[in-house]
């Protein structure tokens, strides 16, 4: 409970600042799974400008136009190449290959986020997911990864960053 307070107190604070940058350096992940459907889904949000600064190091660069009807055709792969070296996640050991689902903007200003949905299909029993997020700290010291992952009704989570990149849960 204590990481929804936090996030919730995050997120007012984001929309009330009205910075030239903004003042958080943080992503947020959701991760479920339903034995049911046997699809794993991932939604992950990310600041534009921190996407920006990754990819082509210029954080108010309008160069890869994400969900814009001039965006390049090789944006979405330059974003999987940098996700693939810092993101993962391995469903009972084994890595889901990421392949862009949708994508879509939220947000205004300099707090437009860019949402990616990420889906595959699992048709074993979860044991265990192993998650890294290390997401921007190459760039940020102070950068935070929240993540909520919920499995069959069992619902965790964590929060990775420069030290701890990588987190194992079992069920």
């Amino acid at each position: 409970m204590m990481v929804y307070k936090l996030l919730f107190v995050l997120f007012l604070f984001v929309q009330s600042t009205e910075a030239t940058v903004h003042p958080l350096r943080l992503s947020l992940c959701e991760i479920g799974y339903s034995s049911v459907e046997q699809l794993l889904t991932i939604n992950l949000k990310l600041f534009l400008m921190d996407v920006n600064e990754a990819l082509v190091f210029d954080p108010n660069s309008n160069e890869l136009a994400f969900c814009q009807p001039d965006e390049p055709a090789n944006a979405e792969q330059l974003l999987l190449n940098y996700l693939n070296i810092f993101f993962y996640i391995k469903v009972n050991g084994k890595k889901v290959a990421l392949k862009i689902k949708s994508k879509r903007l939220s947000g205004e200003g300099d707090n437009v986020a860019l949402w990616l949905l990420f889906e595959h299909r699992e048709d074993q029993n979860i044991k265990s997911i192993e998650i890294k997020n290390a997401i921007f700290t190459d760039l940020f010291f102070d950068q935070n990864n929240v993540i909520y992952v919920h499995v069959n009704g069992d619902s965790r989570s964590l929060m990775l960053n420069k030290k701890t990149t990588t987190h194992q849960l079992t069920f």
